[in-house]
């Protein structure tokens, strides 16, 4: 293991301690998206957030707003060393349709160039470097223009080494996507897969955890798709079918409702104070949720 890049610099992956994934502290999807409850861009109460996931032990902070969402790597870097927690930023790109007229006119190589500055140099005209690449694509469907941006991912992956996360639109087409990393060339033992709870389908998961990335559950606390006796059975699964060391659990809060300090709900502290105790109690051991919540992701990041 080796070192995860945060925004304020590389740290030893195992100085990341209890982290989060997947969560949302900046962003502003483009104004064809007329849901703006997604726009998170009220710099007090991102950090008033960040505060309080630190505040039930939460050290480091997956966010994963990208070039096409509004992404900004400086708010990112002051919001750090404000709260005391570390942030990774990503450099990479949302589903298709917020894709900027960019994409399709330049080449593959040409956007696996921008993504490797983005990890090695730093980039939102700055120095302040992104620690993954994401990845994303439509519900049950991979456009063209998404399957160009996953090849160019796995091109900068090649090149910089960088993790990767996908974005899968209600869990679907994970298969599909793993098909393309592995005609390019691409590294599964750094590849996550998010959202992956929203197609609650015990086996298809194992499925994808068979082919050995990171499966990643970022619904807890969301009973508008389900209750969390689902989510609590499909981990459980996943732990007896001896995949406790390829999960990843976060919230994807990525909506002004969702978080405390916006007015809204569960927010960053429900999965440490209210998921993982029932998680406990539903039989899951303290061994597994440490590797889930702080082994893990050291893993999957600690690539540099």
């Amino acid at each position: 293991m080796k070192n995860a890049r945060t925004v304020l610099g590389d740290i030893p992956a195992v100085e990341m301690g209890f982290t989060y994934p997947h969560e949302h502290l900046h962003a502003v999807p483009p104004p064809s998206q007329k849901d703006r409850d997604l726009e998170l861009s009220n710099y007090a109460k991102s950090v008033d957030e960040l505060k309080l996931f630190r505040s039930v032990g939460g050290q480091t902070l997956v966010e994963a707003s990208t070039l096409d969402y509004g992404r900004d790597l400086n708010a990112l870097k002051k919001m750090s060393g404000e709260s005391g927690v570390h942030v990774i930023a990503t450099t990479g790109f949302n589903k298709h349709v917020y894709y900027p007229e960019w994409v399709a006119q330049k080449t593959v190589d040409e956007i696996a160039a921008m993504l490797v500055k983005d990890i090695t140099e730093g980039g939102d005209g700055g120095t302040v470097r992104a620690g993954f690449i994401k990845i994303g694509t439509y519900y049950n469907m991979i456009h063209p223009l998404e399957e160009k941006t996953t090849i160019a991912a796995v091109l900068a992956q090649k090149i910089c080494g960088a993790p990767i996360w996908g974005h899968t639109e209600a869990g679907t087409m994970g298969m599909e996507i793993l098909d393309i990393l592995e005609a390019e060339g691409g590294d599964f033992s750094t590849v996550a897969l998010g959202h992956l709870d929203r197609n609650a389908d015990e086996y298809y998961l194992l499925k994808l955890a068979d082919r050995g990335i990171y499966i990643q559950f970022d619904g807890p606390g969301k009973v508008k798709y389900y209750p969390d006796s689902v989510r609590v059975s499909l981990i459980k699964s996943l732990i007896a079918h001896g995949h406790a060391d390829r999960m990843l659990i976060s919230g994807d809060m990525g909506r002004a409702s969702y978080l405390e300090s916006y007015g809204g709900g569960p927010g960053f502290r429900f999965i440490k104070t209210k998921f993982i105790p029932r998680l406990v109690d539903e039989g899951v051991s303290p061994e597994d949720i440490e590797k889930i919540f702080i082994h893990n992701p050291q893993r999957w990041l600690g690539v540099f």
